[in-house]
């Protein structure tokens, strides 16, 4: 009957989780947030008992791996590439100035909220808070559809993908502080972090190409589901085999996914499917596990509740503005408005949480209170934050309507020809209103015509009309991007 009763609660949980998902995306909130909020409310008075700190550990491990590899998996280089440098100094100085303002910043108000919390402990409280979270950006990111102007949209996956690592880094280094009582050698550290950074960036690099290689070489193509159970394998691996090596394995499966996702490999569309789906679902399992560890009571204590509130809001108005400011200060490609946008959208979210059990498990004492404060601050900045982060977009004109393909098709990798998405305007219909009056270029040819609800196959004498959406399939895109721009052709999406 015990394991009747766990699959019923779980199935319950997992059915209220995609039920909140969808009254989130109605609400214009973060979905995490209400897939936390599920997780209290079931596990408030222990409605739903689960109190393991080491099983919420495990499973935010299992979940960032792939959330991580699935976010890098996700990012073209080619977007990444102009916001490399940027992306990378956000992610690791960035964190730094978080951990260095924050920490000074608890240190300073703790004797006015009645509690006393050593210099280390309040830059441990800080590190753990430091990054920003990346399944929360990519969550929010992609689901809202919305473009961002001057790069922003890759460079703060960018950084909430990569920045992680040093986070880890600065929390596990500090815990190991607090707990010996020893002071800070920053020689040791730096020694640390370059050997981590370094060893987790090659392996990851490494292990990604022969990811591909394996993917590719490989022959199970008389069970094609069995690649997505490979790639899952690889992805596993490289974490694994990097943290045993003294690497950064959270760096490694990223780096790893950034290469998987960027070469050329067989079944691409239904392994991207595969992750997709799989990444929803430990995110819902992760929220909901960490959702349930906490004890509302302890939220709702004044120290923890007053500090939290306090820390919450001086991260979001304060120290990330001036961490941003900072780091982007030499790149003047970004006006003020994006490096404000940049400060905003510093949300935190399961990643804080998961590194605020690392002192719980190493016997940290009042490790409990910093899980707590942790947890709070967490529920401020997706509160605040997440549910603002496309209309600060449209307040500071930097967003865009980001096009979207009525046809929805799933293409083997190795056909080499491109689809693409053209609406029909008049410039168009110039020379003639049908389908062969229109001057395409070679090797191009158009496959089916969407009018409002209805789709069919074209013939050369089809008349075409205004706002027809024409399915385009070519071997040479350039030179139909081309022809789109010299027709005034507004709308051309590559499907």
């Amino acid at each position: 009957m015990l394991t009747e009763n766990f699959l019923l609660v779980a199935a319950l949980l997992l059915f209220v989780s995609v039920l909140a998902g969808k009254a989130a995306y109605r609400l214009g909130a973060p979905a995490l947030l209400l897939f936390l909020g599920v997780g209290i409310l079931f596990g408030y008075n222990d409605f739903v008992k689960f109190d393991s700190v080491e099983g919420a550990q495990f499973i935010g491990m299992i979940a960032m791996c792939i959330i991580l590899f699935s976010g890098g998996m996700d990012t073209k280089f080619s977007d990444i590439k102009p916001v490399l440098t940027p992306g990378i100094v956000m992610a690791t100085l960035g964190v730094v100035l978080t951990t260095l303002i924050v920490g000074g910043f608890i240190y300073y108000i703790a004797p006015h909220l009645g509690v006393e919390i050593p210099l280390t402990m309040a830059f441990l409280i800080a590190a753990t808070m430091s990054s920003t979270d990346s399944a929360s950006v990519f969550s929010i990111m992609r689901s809202k559809k919305q473009g961002l102007k001057q790069n922003l949209r890759p460079m703060l996956e960018l950084e909430s993908g990569s920045n992680d690592p040093m986070a880890y880094i600065l929390t596990i280094m500090l815990v190991g502080i607090v707990h010996d009582g020893t002071s800070i050698d920053w020689v040791d550290a730096m020694r640390v972090f370059i050997v981590q950074m370094i060893v987790g960036g090659a392996l990851g690099y490494g292990f990604g190409r022969a990811t591909v290689w394996i993917i590719n070489r490989i022959n199970i193509r008389s069970n094609p589901s069995l690649y997505s159970v490979l790639l899952l394998a690889c992805a596993f691996f490289t974490y694994s085999f990097t943290s045993l090596v003294n690497g950064n394995g959270y760096l490694a499966v990223y780096i790893a996914g950034l290469v998987v996702g960027n070469f050329r490999i067989v079944y691409r569309n239904m392994l991207g499917n595969f992750f997709d789906s799989f990444t929803w679902l430990l995110q819902i399992i992760l929220f909901l596990a960490l959702g349930l560890l906490v004890d509302v009571h302890d939220l709702l204590k004044p120290d923890v509740l007053y500090m939290g509130l306090a820390v919450g809001i001086f991260m979001i108005l304060v120290a990330r503005p001036i961490s941003t400011f900072i780091c982007m200060a030499p790149f003047r490609g970004y006006t003020k408005t994006a490096r404000t946008y940049v400060s905003w959208v510093g949300l935190r979210g399961a990643v804080p949480i998961i590194f605020a059990l690392y002192p719980i498990t190493s016997g940290v004492p009042g490790a409990e209170y910093i899980f707590n404060v942790v947890f709070l601050v967490t529920i401020v900045s997706l509160i605040i934050q997440g549910t603002t982060v496309s209309a600060m977009a449209n307040w500071l004109n930097l967003s865009f309507e980001e096009p979207e393909s009525t046809f929805k098709l799933s293409v083997p990798d190795h056909i080499r020809s491109e689809f693409s998405e053209v609406e029909v305007n008049e410039s168009m219909l110039s020379a003639g209103d049908t389908l062969k009056d229109i001057k395409l270029p070679g090797n191009t040819l158009v496959v089916m015509v969407c009018r409002g609800d209805q789709y069919f196959v074209p013939k050369g004498y089809t008349k075409l009309h205004t706002q027809d959406k024409l399915l385009v399939v070519s071997d040479n895109n350039e030179e139909l991007i081309k022809k789109a721009k010299d027709l005034g052709i507004k709308k051309f999406v590559k499907v």
